[in-house]
């Protein structure tokens, strides 16, 4: 049976919570799977990810190995909305993908938690991975027997809106400027940030969204090489968002906006960006409340 898994991209961190937040965005990643007889996984026909491997079938061999089933033979054919390294979660979303297909074609169900799991170890963390599973916004974290994945909201009153560079970054480049150590009063104010943030996400609190987001983690550390950041986030909040942020790794800025709010603060964030010459995008992007699933083809 030919089948296909969608995945939804993700923002993650939402600015304090770093490696635990993450909220699932209305742009797909497709892969087709179109089983063979000859026991042959082959690539047929694949965006570039920006790593020189398909990290869907990278992916598929991983969870069959490590969950003990055979990976019989397929064609397999990816399609993306996701920007690849820009911070939307398009390695997550892939590995998800891969995962999901491997465990269909193999007649193995994956449970959500499992799959959470699974994906989060490849990962190193479940932020962008809790997101692209479960849809919406989410928390997740590493606990004495895995990762622990749940729902922050069944809806969000406000309208993602998105400044996406043009120029590429990859995460290990903006993780590898974060410092082995921190102050504990930075410490402490992303415990008190972060926490504030998920109750403002579950009960819909706008008004506390522009404080909630601040960051004292990774976005200072992160502006040495994202000079649009700082100048972003500032033009979106005068513009008439209720919180800005670093989208995951970068170099995409996210914001929490109000509908009518929105072409303002998409323009605000291309302007500013400008004056520090970076080049790119704004647009609003629908959150996803549906995560990863299975059709037919």
């Amino acid at each position: 049976m030919a089948f296909s898994v969608h995945v939804p991209g993700s923002s993650a961190n939402l600015g304090p919570g770093f490696d635990c937040l993450g909220l699932a965005l209305d742009l797909w990643l497709r892969v087709d799977v179109t089983p063979r007889t000859d026991g042959e996984v082959r690539d047929a026909g694949s965006p570039d990810l920006l790593g020189g491997s398909n990290l869907v079938i990278e992916a598929m061999r991983n969870a069959a190995e490590r969950r003990g089933f055979a990976l019989t033979g397929c064609d397999v054919t990816v399609s993306s909305a996701i920007p690849v390294a820009r911070g939307l979660g398009s390695s997550a979303a892939a590995i998800v993908a891969g995962m999901r297909a491997a465990s269909v074609l193999a007649g193995h169900d994956l449970c959500d938690a499992t799959l959470i799991q699974l994906a989060g170890d490849v990962e190193g963390h479940a932020d962008n991975v809790s997101a692209s599973v479960l849809g919406g916004a989410t928390v997740s974290l590493h606990g004495a027997s895995g990762y622990l994945a749940e729902s922050l909201a069944s809806a969000l009153p406000w309208a993602p809106v998105v400044f996406i560079p043009d120029r590429p970054a990859l995460t290990y480049e903006a993780r590898g400027l974060l410092p082995g150590r921190v102050p504990m009063s930075d410490a402490a104010a992303n415990v008190g940030h972060a926490a504030l943030l998920a109750y403002a996400l579950h009960t819909g609190r706008g008004d506390l969204l522009r404080e909630a987001m601040t960051d004292r983690l990774h976005q200072p550390y992160r502006a040495r090489i994202f000079p649009h950041l700082e100048p972003c986030i500032a033009a979106a909040l005068a513009a008439g968002a209720a919180g800005a942020a670093l989208s995951g790794a970068g170099p995409t800025i996210l914001t929490l906006t109000r509908p009518d709010a929105a072409e303002a603060v998409a323009a605000a964030m291309t302007e500013a960006a400008a004056h520090v010459g970076v080049t790119g995008g704004a647009r609003t992007v629908a959150v996803a409340w549906r995560g990863c699933y299975v059709s037919e083809v």
